[in-house]
């Protein structure tokens, strides 16, 4: 994969969900985009730094608060979970670290499955309070016109696609919500390959899609 700089990335993660990355209470498959992301993108592991800084100082000034050996226990489970490390993306690895353990390997590893319209697949298996997966989508190919239900983040791998708000490439993540409806096309001369968390279902606007949905679990 292409090396990307910070200054080819264009659509970068909130100042939200970032704080809450670094707190540690993001769904774990929001997690994963958002190491994934920080993995290649120079300027939000420098605002993640940050945020880290400040949710350090604030845990030294806390005082101290007796807690149960059942909570110390959770916690600790929680902890040892955590969420995916924002390491950089090794040179020779088309897929950025912290999916290569979710994927059991490069992207010639992945299992893709068919959903329709050419494009394909992979449900990473994460914690049931959001889903994600890896999507192909193939050049020049529209996704079917729909809106959102909750938050969805896709993080663009390789290609690119373009919707009503902009072009997002490599290493972009475009941050969807119940206001977004959109049709994004993946742009011609490759084949698009995103990482996207959902944490409720697509709405779909034409028949077709709404009626394949459960069987697709987007």
């Amino acid at each position: 994969m292409k090396k990307t700089n910070m200054t080819d990335i264009n659509h970068h993660l909130t100042d939200p969900l970032l704080m809450a990355y670094s707190a540690g209470t993001l769904p774990e498959a929001f997690s994963l985009v958002a190491a994934t992301h920080i993995s290649l993108c120079d300027e939000c592991r420098a605002r993640l730094g940050s945020f880290d800084a400040v949710g350090g100082e604030v845990m030294m000034d806390a005082g101290s608060v007796a807690v149960s050996d059942e909570c110390l226990a959770a916690t600790l489970k929680r902890i040892n979970q955590g969420a995916p490390a924002p390491r950089p993306a090794p040179r020779k690895s088309v897929l950025p670290s912290p999916l290569l353990d979710y994927v059991g390997g490069d992207l010639g590893d992945v299992k893709w499955r068919k959903i329709g319209g050419g494009v394909s697949q992979m449900i990473l298996s994460t914690s049931k309070d959001a889903t994600v997966r890896l999507l192909r989508i193939p050049a020049g190919t529209a996704v079917p016109d729909h809106g959102h239900r909750g938050t969805e983040l896709t993080l663009v791998l390789q290609g690119a696609f373009r919707d009503a708000t902009d072009r997002f490439g490599v290493g972009d993540v475009e941050v969807a919500n119940e206001d977004l409806n959109h049709k994004p096309v993946a742009e011609a001369g490759a084949d698009c390959i995103c990482l996207a968390a959902t944490d409720a279902p697509l709405r779909f606007n034409a028949f077709l899609p709404r009626v394949a949905q459960k069987f697709m679990r987007i």
